[in-house]
C-alpha cells in the first residue's frame, strides 16, 4: 500500500473514534497514558487534542518539546497506533474552530480562556490491524478460525506518514 493510501486508510480508521489515549514520557521518566478527546485529524500526520496548559501532561509536553508520543485507537474490530512528536500550540483562533459542547463539558472557559490550549501531535508513523466486516461477521471469522485452525483475516499495515 502507497503512503498516501495508507494516510488515507489510517486517517479513515480513526475518524470516528471520539477518545484516544495519548502516552507520553512524564517529567519523571516514566511513561503515562491520558484519555484524549481526538479534534481533528489532519492525516497529513497531524492530530489534535485540546488540553489545559497547567495540566501535568501539557507540562510534560512542554519541558520536552518535541516530545515523543504515542496516540492509539481502539473501536470495534480496528486498532491503530500513531508514533510522532508532540508540541503545545497556542493558536485562539484554531481553538475558537475546533471548541464544542463535547469539549466546554470537561474544559473550563471556552476557548478564550488562556489555559486552554491544542496539544498537535506530528505522526511519523502509524500501524493499524483492522477486522473487516460487522461483529457478526468478525465472530463468523473467529469460529471459523478456531474450527479450521486458519488465522483470522484482516488488514494490517505499517505507514510511514
Amino acid at each position: 500500500m502507497s503512503d498516501d493510501n495508507g494516510a488515507t486508510k489510517v486517517a479513515e480508521l480513526i475518524k470516528d473514534v471520539r477518545i484516544a489515549m495519548l502516552t507520553h514520557t512524564d517529567h519523571n521518566g516514566a511513561m503515562v497514558s491520558h484519555p484524549m478527546g481526538t479534534q481533528e485529524v489532519e492525516f497529513d500526520g497531524d492530530v489534535l487534542f485540546i488540553a489545559e496548559r497547567d495540566s501535568q501532561k501539557a507540562k510534560d509536553i512542554a519541558a520536552q518539546s518535541p516530545a515523543k508520543v504515542n496516540v492509539s485507537y481502539s473501536s470495534s474490530g480496528t486498532w491503530v497506533s500513531v508514533s510522532g512528536t508532540a508540541e503545545i500550540v497556542d493558536d485562539n483562533a484554531k481553538l475558537r474552530e475546533l471548541w464544542n459542547s463535547f469539549t466546554g463539558a470537561w474544559l473550563e472557559g471556552g476557548p478564550e480562556n488562556p489555559n486552554n490550549i491544542i496539544i498537535k501531535v506530528h505522526a511519523d508513523s502509524a500501524e493499524y490491524w483492522d477486522s473487516p466486516g460487522a461483529k457478526v461477521v468478525q465472530l463468523a471469522n473467529f469460529v471459523k478460525a478456531k474450527v479450521t485452525g486458519n488465522r483470522v483475516e484482516g488488514d494490517n499495515e505499517v505507514v510511514d506518514l
